[in-house]
């Protein structure tokens, strides 16, 4: 009996020191898993907000954020006929059947849908027109970081960075659009004037009086 009881507790013994030794290899990966995720998660972060002001950079550009959509649209489609004509193929139905089906996959793609978006965005004015009708409208120098409150303020739906604000304003500074004063270490923009319309009615004079 003394030889079974201590074979017993050998063995419970094994089985704690074993169950221990997994628990801690659990939480060790539990921890490894989960800085993995952290780190993941931060990096997911740092690229959608590298995305919203591409997406921005975009816009103020001018080109049509809508332009890669109709590609997703053509690759999305793709995929419907080769199913189609895979089972037309496996079945062995006529040729008149495959030929049906193919007329209903270009009926398909979503070309109607991507004209009215492009009329939706056509309708919307740019960020450049937004940030050149804001200095037209203000009185006193405005720095970018004032504009991009501003019209944050002003269009809730839309995602405006400082940066993209910046570099519009620069574009318009070398449109002679706008003008540039700095203060010390920091830069404000104003509307540059418009020019009066004198010049042409004094060059029409001297040929009607000839």
């Amino acid at each position: 009996m003394s030889e079974n009881t201590t074979a017993g507790t050998e063995l419970t013994s094994q089985y704690t020191s074993q169950v221990a030794g997994d628990l801690e290899r659990n939480l060790k990966e539990q921890e490894r898993i989960t800085a993995e995720l952290t780190a993941l998660q931060q990096q997911l972060a740092a690229l959608q907000h590298d995305h919203t002001v591409l997406v921005s950079i975009q816009q103020a550009i001018g080109v049509p954020a809508t332009a890669p959509e109709p590609a997703v649209a053509d690759s999305t489609s793709v995929p419907a006929p080769r199913k189609k004509t895979t089972k037309a193929s496996g079945t062995g139905q006529p040729a008149k059947a495959a030929t049906a089906q193919r007329p209903r996959a270009k009926k398909q793609p979503g070309t109607k849908p991507a004209g009215k978006k492009t009329a939706v965005n056509s309708t919307r004015p740019t960020l450049v027109n937004l940030i050149h009708s804001h200095l037209t409208e203000q009185s006193e120098p405005r720095s970018a970081a004032e504009v991009a409150e501003a019209l944050g303020h002003a269009h809730p739906d839309r995602t405006i960075a400082t940066t993209v604000v910046r570099t519009t304003l620069e574009n318009l500074v070398a449109k002679s659009l706008a003008q540039r004063a700095k203060q010390g270490s920091s830069v404000f923009y104003t509307a540059a004037p418009v020019p009066e319309p004198t010049a042409p009615t004094g060059e029409a004079e001297p040929v009607t009086a000839g």
